[in-house]
Protein backbone atom coordinates (compact mmCIF):
# COMPACT_ATOMS: atom_id res chain seq x y z
CA UNK A 1 0.00 0.00 0.00
CA UNK A 2 1.30 3.40 -0.76
CA UNK A 3 0.46 6.59 0.62
CA UNK A 4 -0.47 9.61 -1.14
CA UNK A 5 1.89 11.74 -2.98
CA UNK A 6 3.57 14.60 -0.69
CA UNK A 7 3.32 17.24 -3.70
CA UNK A 8 -0.33 16.43 -3.54
CA UNK A 9 -0.84 15.69 0.16
CA UNK A 10 0.72 19.35 1.10
CA UNK A 11 -1.68 21.32 -1.46
CA UNK A 12 -4.50 23.53 -0.46
CA UNK A 13 -7.81 22.70 -1.69
CA UNK A 14 -11.19 24.38 -0.93
CA UNK A 15 -14.34 22.29 -1.98
CA UNK A 16 -18.08 23.57 -3.19
CA UNK A 17 -19.87 21.61 -0.71
CA UNK A 18 -24.13 21.02 -0.91
CA UNK A 19 -25.26 22.01 2.47
CA UNK A 20 -28.88 22.58 2.33
CA UNK A 21 -32.04 22.20 5.00
CA UNK A 22 -31.68 22.95 8.79
CA UNK A 23 -28.82 20.67 10.55
CA UNK A 24 -30.54 17.48 13.15
CA UNK A 25 -32.98 18.86 16.26
CA UNK A 26 -31.08 18.51 19.24
CA UNK A 27 -27.66 19.63 18.08
CA UNK A 28 -24.94 21.16 20.06
CA UNK A 29 -25.87 19.34 22.82
CA UNK A 30 -23.60 16.82 25.13
CA UNK A 31 -25.31 14.14 24.15
CA UNK A 32 -25.69 14.33 20.42
CA UNK A 33 -21.94 15.13 20.23
CA UNK A 34 -20.42 11.80 21.21
CA UNK A 35 -22.65 10.00 18.36
CA UNK A 36 -21.39 12.78 15.60
CA UNK A 37 -17.75 12.08 16.74
CA UNK A 38 -18.37 8.19 16.71
CA UNK A 39 -19.51 8.12 13.10
CA UNK A 40 -16.48 10.37 12.54
CA UNK A 41 -14.53 7.17 13.83
CA UNK A 42 -17.06 4.67 11.94
CA UNK A 43 -15.86 6.16 8.79
CA UNK A 44 -12.32 5.79 9.09
CA UNK A 45 -10.40 7.72 11.84
CA UNK A 46 -8.82 6.67 14.75
CA UNK A 47 -9.52 8.86 16.97
CA UNK A 48 -11.08 12.19 17.36
CA UNK A 49 -12.19 14.76 19.57
CA UNK A 50 -14.14 17.98 20.39
CA UNK A 51 -15.52 21.01 22.14
CA UNK A 52 -19.05 22.57 21.69
CA UNK A 53 -19.92 25.43 22.70
CA UNK A 54 -23.47 27.24 23.19
CA UNK A 55 -23.44 30.31 25.18
CA UNK A 56 -21.89 29.35 28.35
CA UNK A 57 -22.48 25.56 27.80
CA UNK A 58 -19.24 23.56 26.87
CA UNK A 59 -19.63 20.21 25.90
CA UNK A 60 -16.56 18.20 24.94
CA UNK A 61 -16.16 14.44 24.21
CA UNK A 62 -13.81 11.86 22.37
CA UNK A 63 -14.48 8.74 20.29
CA UNK A 64 -12.00 5.89 19.35
CA UNK A 65 -8.07 5.72 20.04
CA UNK A 66 -5.39 8.09 20.52
CA UNK A 67 -2.85 4.70 19.72
CA UNK A 68 -3.87 1.95 17.74
CA UNK A 69 -0.93 -0.27 18.97
CA UNK A 70 -1.94 -0.15 22.87
CA UNK A 71 -5.70 0.87 22.46
CA UNK A 72 -5.17 4.02 24.85
CA UNK A 73 -8.51 6.25 24.31
CA UNK A 74 -8.88 9.44 22.98
CA UNK A 75 -9.37 11.69 25.39
CA UNK A 76 -11.45 15.30 25.30
CA UNK A 77 -8.65 17.26 26.77
CA UNK A 78 -5.28 16.07 24.80
CA UNK A 79 -2.96 19.00 23.51
CA UNK A 80 -2.83 18.87 19.47
CA UNK A 81 -1.11 20.36 16.92
CA UNK A 82 -3.15 22.78 15.35
CA UNK A 83 -1.25 23.68 12.22
CA UNK A 84 -2.59 26.92 10.81
CA UNK A 85 -4.41 28.20 13.30
CA UNK A 86 -1.17 29.14 14.51
CA UNK A 87 -1.76 32.21 11.85
CA UNK A 88 -4.74 33.69 13.30
CA UNK A 89 -2.89 34.13 16.04
CA UNK A 90 0.40 35.41 14.13
CA UNK A 91 -1.85 38.00 12.55
CA UNK A 92 -3.62 38.79 15.95
CA UNK A 93 -0.30 40.14 16.90
CA UNK A 94 0.44 42.12 13.79
CA UNK A 95 -2.86 43.24 13.92
CA UNK A 96 -2.15 44.73 17.68
CA UNK A 97 1.02 46.25 16.03
CA UNK A 98 -0.93 47.73 13.49
CA UNK A 99 -3.65 49.07 16.13
CA UNK A 100 -0.30 50.78 18.15
CA UNK A 101 0.90 52.50 15.46
CA UNK A 102 3.95 50.39 14.93
CA UNK A 103 2.97 48.70 11.73
CA UNK A 104 1.42 49.77 8.25
CA UNK A 105 -0.80 47.11 6.42
CA UNK A 106 -0.45 48.30 3.23
CA UNK A 107 3.29 49.34 3.73
CA UNK A 108 5.81 47.09 1.08
CA UNK A 109 7.15 44.02 2.54
CA UNK A 110 10.34 45.54 2.15
CA UNK A 111 10.03 48.35 4.22
CA UNK A 112 10.30 46.13 7.14
CA UNK A 113 12.53 43.05 5.47
CA UNK A 114 14.93 44.86 2.70
CA UNK A 115 16.31 41.44 1.94
CA UNK A 116 13.20 39.90 1.30
CA UNK A 117 11.46 42.67 -0.68
CA UNK A 118 9.37 42.02 -3.78
CA UNK A 119 7.76 44.37 -6.35
CA UNK A 120 4.14 45.38 -4.77
CA UNK A 121 3.88 42.88 -2.21
CA UNK A 122 2.43 44.29 0.86
CA UNK A 123 1.92 43.52 4.57
CA UNK A 124 -1.71 43.10 3.93
CA UNK A 125 -0.76 40.78 1.09
CA UNK A 126 1.04 38.69 2.81
CA UNK A 127 -1.70 38.14 5.42
CA UNK A 128 -4.51 37.51 3.07
CA UNK A 129 -2.11 35.24 0.62
CA UNK A 130 -3.21 37.59 -2.32
CA UNK A 131 0.78 37.91 -2.57
CA UNK A 132 1.41 35.77 -5.35
CA UNK A 133 4.70 33.76 -3.34
CA UNK A 134 4.64 30.46 -3.59
CA UNK A 135 4.95 27.84 -1.00
CA UNK A 136 7.66 25.99 0.34
CA UNK A 137 6.47 22.99 1.69
CA UNK A 138 6.22 21.10 -1.67
CA UNK A 139 9.79 21.41 -1.34
CA UNK A 140 11.28 20.52 1.92
CA UNK A 141 8.86 17.61 1.79
CA UNK A 142 9.26 16.57 -1.71
CA UNK A 143 9.50 12.86 -1.34
CA UNK A 144 8.05 10.81 1.12
CA UNK A 145 11.40 9.89 2.55
CA UNK A 146 12.20 13.33 3.59
CA UNK A 147 9.07 13.33 6.06
CA UNK A 148 11.57 10.88 8.21
CA UNK A 149 14.66 12.82 7.32
CA UNK A 150 13.20 15.83 9.11
CA UNK A 151 12.00 14.97 11.84
CA UNK A 152 14.91 16.17 13.59
CA UNK A 153 16.13 18.67 11.49
CA UNK A 154 15.68 22.67 12.53
CA UNK A 155 14.90 24.72 9.51
CA UNK A 156 15.02 28.68 10.25
CA UNK A 157 12.58 31.23 9.26
CA UNK A 158 15.02 32.61 6.61
CA UNK A 159 16.04 28.87 4.79
CA UNK A 160 12.32 29.22 5.00
CA UNK A 161 11.62 31.83 3.29
CA UNK A 162 14.42 31.49 0.91
CA UNK A 163 12.99 28.47 -0.25
CA UNK A 164 9.24 30.04 -1.15
CA UNK A 165 10.74 33.12 -2.99
CA UNK A 166 13.25 30.77 -4.73
CA UNK A 167 9.82 29.22 -7.08
CA UNK A 168 7.90 30.72 -9.53
CA UNK A 169 5.41 33.12 -8.06
CA UNK A 170 1.99 32.10 -8.41
CA UNK A 171 0.21 35.09 -9.97
CA UNK A 172 0.70 38.95 -9.61
CA UNK A 173 0.46 40.93 -6.53
CA UNK A 174 -2.92 41.71 -5.09
CA UNK A 175 -4.84 39.88 -8.57
CA UNK A 176 -5.80 36.36 -6.75
CA UNK A 177 -5.51 34.40 -3.51
CA UNK A 178 -3.12 31.59 -3.42
CA UNK A 179 -2.65 29.96 -0.11
CA UNK A 180 1.14 29.82 0.70
CA UNK A 181 2.78 29.18 4.29
CA UNK A 182 5.93 31.46 3.24
CA UNK A 183 3.34 34.36 3.44
CA UNK A 184 3.35 33.84 7.02
CA UNK A 185 7.42 32.68 7.40
CA UNK A 186 7.41 36.64 6.12
CA UNK A 187 4.88 37.75 8.51
CA UNK A 188 6.48 36.29 11.84
CA UNK A 189 10.01 37.76 10.15
CA UNK A 190 8.42 40.86 10.15
CA UNK A 191 6.73 40.87 13.13
CA UNK A 192 10.44 39.95 15.29
CA UNK A 193 11.75 42.95 12.90
CA UNK A 194 9.04 45.01 14.71
CA UNK A 195 9.15 43.96 18.25
CA UNK A 196 12.76 42.79 18.78
CA UNK A 197 11.51 39.85 20.46
CA UNK A 198 10.14 36.45 19.08
CA UNK A 199 6.75 35.16 17.44
CA UNK A 200 7.19 32.83 20.58
CA UNK A 201 7.11 35.16 23.38
CA UNK A 202 4.83 37.80 21.58
CA UNK A 203 2.01 35.31 21.07
CA UNK A 204 2.18 34.19 24.70
CA UNK A 205 2.42 37.85 25.88
CA UNK A 206 -0.10 39.48 24.03
CA UNK A 207 -2.54 36.39 23.75
CA UNK A 208 -1.64 32.99 25.89
CA UNK A 209 -1.25 34.77 29.23
CA UNK A 210 -4.05 37.18 29.17
CA UNK A 211 -6.67 34.47 28.24
CA UNK A 212 -5.22 31.88 30.35
CA UNK A 213 -4.87 29.52 28.18
CA UNK A 214 -2.73 27.10 29.66
CA UNK A 215 -2.09 24.14 27.40
CA UNK A 216 -1.14 26.28 24.28
CA UNK A 217 2.42 26.97 23.61
CA UNK A 218 4.85 27.04 21.02
CA UNK A 219 7.14 24.29 20.85
CA UNK A 220 10.08 25.97 18.92
CA UNK A 221 12.36 23.02 17.97
CA UNK A 222 11.49 21.16 20.71
CA UNK A 223 10.14 17.62 19.03
CA UNK A 224 7.90 16.06 21.82
CA UNK A 225 4.12 17.40 22.88
CA UNK A 226 3.57 18.31 26.30
CA UNK A 227 0.42 16.46 28.42
CA UNK A 228 -0.99 14.03 27.22
CA UNK A 229 -1.85 14.04 23.52
CA UNK A 230 -3.12 11.76 20.44
CA UNK A 231 0.00 9.64 17.91
CA UNK A 232 -0.15 11.40 14.49
CA UNK A 233 -0.68 9.14 11.85
CA UNK A 234 -0.27 9.15 8.27
CA UNK A 235 -1.34 5.61 6.24
CA UNK A 236 2.50 4.31 5.37
CA UNK A 237 3.66 1.49 2.73
CA UNK A 238 2.27 -1.86 3.78
CA UNK A 239 -0.76 -0.45 5.42
CA UNK A 240 0.62 0.48 8.59
CA UNK A 241 0.06 4.05 11.00
CA UNK A 242 3.34 5.57 11.21
CA UNK A 243 3.43 8.32 13.78
CA UNK A 244 5.03 11.47 13.10
CA UNK A 245 3.63 13.05 16.78
CA UNK A 246 7.60 13.16 17.58
CA UNK A 247 8.39 16.16 15.06
CA UNK A 248 10.59 19.27 14.93
CA UNK A 249 7.91 21.97 13.95
CA UNK A 250 10.82 24.85 12.99
CA UNK A 251 9.07 23.92 9.23
CA UNK A 252 6.09 25.46 10.04
CA UNK A 253 6.96 28.09 12.23
CA UNK A 254 4.86 31.73 12.70
CA UNK A 255 2.75 29.73 10.21
CA UNK A 256 1.73 26.44 11.69
CA UNK A 257 3.67 25.65 15.06
CA UNK A 258 1.24 25.60 17.87
CA UNK A 259 0.03 23.28 20.25
CA UNK A 260 -3.33 23.75 21.82
CA UNK A 261 -6.95 22.02 23.06
CA UNK A 262 -9.88 22.14 21.61
CA UNK A 263 -10.97 23.98 25.09
CA UNK A 264 -8.06 26.62 24.35
CA UNK A 265 -8.95 27.84 20.89
CA UNK A 266 -12.65 27.99 21.90
CA UNK A 267 -11.45 30.74 24.42
CA UNK A 268 -8.96 32.30 22.08
CA UNK A 269 -11.33 32.92 19.15
CA UNK A 270 -14.40 33.85 21.55
CA UNK A 271 -11.81 36.42 22.87
CA UNK A 272 -10.87 37.74 19.16
CA UNK A 273 -14.21 38.08 17.86
CA UNK A 274 -15.54 40.14 20.58
CA UNK A 275 -13.02 42.47 20.35
CA UNK A 276 -11.48 41.82 23.36
CA UNK A 277 -7.72 41.17 21.65
CA UNK A 278 -8.40 43.44 18.76
CA UNK A 279 -9.62 47.23 18.68
CA UNK A 280 -12.61 47.69 16.14
CA UNK A 281 -11.17 48.99 13.41
CA UNK A 282 -8.53 46.26 13.14
CA UNK A 283 -10.74 43.10 13.66
CA UNK A 284 -12.61 44.92 10.49
CA UNK A 285 -9.25 44.73 8.70
CA UNK A 286 -8.47 40.94 9.82
CA UNK A 287 -12.63 40.17 9.08
CA UNK A 288 -12.31 42.18 5.23
CA UNK A 289 -12.14 39.13 3.41
CA UNK A 290 -11.58 38.14 -0.35
CA UNK A 291 -13.81 36.15 -1.60
CA UNK A 292 -13.84 32.11 -2.17
CA UNK A 293 -15.83 32.58 -4.95
CA UNK A 294 -15.11 35.30 -7.04
CA UNK A 295 -17.87 37.71 -7.06
CA UNK A 296 -19.93 35.69 -4.09
CA UNK A 297 -18.83 37.06 -0.88
CA UNK A 298 -21.61 35.24 0.86
CA UNK A 299 -20.13 31.96 0.46
CA UNK A 300 -17.47 33.59 2.64
CA UNK A 301 -13.92 34.20 1.95
CA UNK A 302 -10.06 34.12 3.52
CA UNK A 303 -9.14 37.61 5.72
CA UNK A 304 -5.92 37.92 7.38
CA UNK A 305 -5.45 35.12 8.77
CA UNK A 306 -9.07 34.16 9.60
CA UNK A 307 -11.67 33.01 7.31
CA UNK A 308 -15.41 32.96 7.34
CA UNK A 309 -17.19 30.34 5.56
CA UNK A 310 -20.65 29.76 4.64
CA UNK A 311 -23.16 27.01 6.49
CA UNK A 312 -26.91 26.60 6.60
CA UNK A 313 -27.28 29.10 9.13
CA UNK A 314 -24.80 32.05 7.87
CA UNK A 315 -21.58 32.60 8.04
CA UNK A 316 -18.71 31.17 10.45
CA UNK A 317 -15.81 32.25 11.39
CA UNK A 318 -11.81 30.48 12.61
CA UNK A 319 -9.53 28.30 11.00
CA UNK A 320 -8.26 24.85 10.40
CA UNK A 321 -5.02 23.67 10.33
CA UNK A 322 -3.54 20.33 9.08
CA UNK A 323 0.25 19.18 9.70
CA UNK A 324 1.56 15.44 9.83
CA UNK A 325 -0.73 13.19 11.28
CA UNK A 326 -2.64 16.24 13.60
CA UNK A 327 -6.05 17.67 11.81
CA UNK A 328 -7.95 20.88 13.32
CA UNK A 329 -11.03 22.54 12.40
CA UNK A 330 -12.05 25.79 14.51
CA UNK A 331 -15.56 27.69 13.86
CA UNK A 332 -17.48 30.21 15.37
CA UNK A 333 -20.65 32.01 15.19
CA UNK A 334 -20.08 35.79 14.53
CA UNK A 335 -20.62 36.90 17.88
CA UNK A 336 -18.78 34.12 19.29
CA UNK A 337 -21.72 32.38 21.37
CA UNK A 338 -21.89 28.84 19.09
CA UNK A 339 -18.50 27.41 18.97
CA UNK A 340 -16.82 23.82 17.76
CA UNK A 341 -13.24 22.76 17.56
CA UNK A 342 -12.60 19.37 16.65
CA UNK A 343 -9.30 17.69 16.52
CA UNK A 344 -8.21 14.12 14.63
CA UNK A 345 -5.33 12.18 14.45
CA UNK A 346 -4.97 10.72 11.14
CA UNK A 347 -4.08 12.71 7.84
CA UNK A 348 -3.26 11.97 4.10
CA UNK A 349 -5.68 9.01 4.29
CA UNK A 350 -7.02 9.38 0.75
CA UNK A 351 -5.94 10.18 -2.68
CA UNK A 352 -7.20 13.55 -4.34
CA UNK A 353 -10.41 13.64 -5.56
CA UNK A 354 -11.89 10.40 -3.93
CA UNK A 355 -14.46 10.05 -1.85
CA UNK A 356 -13.81 10.57 1.78
CA UNK A 357 -16.55 9.48 4.30
CA UNK A 358 -14.08 10.74 7.11
CA UNK A 359 -14.68 14.43 5.76
CA UNK A 360 -18.11 13.69 5.20
CA UNK A 361 -19.10 12.67 9.02
CA UNK A 362 -16.88 15.77 10.28
CA UNK A 363 -19.21 18.62 8.39
CA UNK A 364 -21.80 17.11 9.49
CA UNK A 365 -21.21 17.53 13.07
CA UNK A 366 -20.03 20.89 12.26
CA UNK A 367 -23.10 21.72 10.63
CA UNK A 368 -25.44 20.52 13.33
CA UNK A 369 -23.31 21.26 16.19
CA UNK A 370 -23.10 25.20 14.94
CA UNK A 371 -26.58 25.32 13.10
CA UNK A 372 -28.57 23.07 14.76
CA UNK A 373 -32.27 23.58 13.67
CA UNK A 374 -31.99 26.90 12.29
CA UNK A 375 -33.22 26.90 8.88
CA UNK A 376 -30.89 27.12 6.24
CA UNK A 377 -30.37 30.61 4.91
CA UNK A 378 -27.78 29.60 1.70
CA UNK A 379 -27.79 26.48 -0.53
CA UNK A 380 -23.90 25.76 -0.57
CA UNK A 381 -20.65 26.93 1.47
CA UNK A 382 -17.33 26.47 0.45
CA UNK A 383 -15.39 24.62 3.21
CA UNK A 384 -11.94 23.49 3.56
CA UNK A 385 -12.14 19.50 2.59
CA UNK A 386 -10.11 17.46 4.99
CA UNK A 387 -8.45 15.26 2.46
CA UNK A 388 -9.86 16.37 -1.19
CA UNK A 389 -6.29 17.74 -1.98
CA UNK A 390 -5.48 16.48 2.18
CA UNK A 391 -4.51 19.88 2.17
CA UNK A 392 -2.83 21.58 5.06
CA UNK A 393 -3.62 25.30 5.86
Amino acid sequence: MSITPIRAALGTAVALILLGGAAPAGAATGATLRPQLEAITAAGMPGVFAQAVNGFRRHSAAAGVADVTTGAPTRPDMRHRVGSITKTFTATVLLQLAGEGRLRLDEPVGHYLPAYAVDGVTVRMLLNHTSGIADYDHVIFATDALLEANRHRTFTPAELAAVGLGQPATGTPGAAWSYSNTNYVLAGMILERITGRSVAYEITKRIIRPLGLRHTYLPGTGIRIHGPHAAAYIPWYDGILLDFADYNMSWAWAAGELVSTTGDLNTFYRALLTGKLLRPAQLAEMQTTVPWVPGAPEYGGYGLGLYSNALPCGLVWGHDGLVLGHATISWHSPDGRRQTTVAQNMTHYVAPGQPDPIADATIAMLTAQLCGEQVATARAGVCPHLADLAFRR
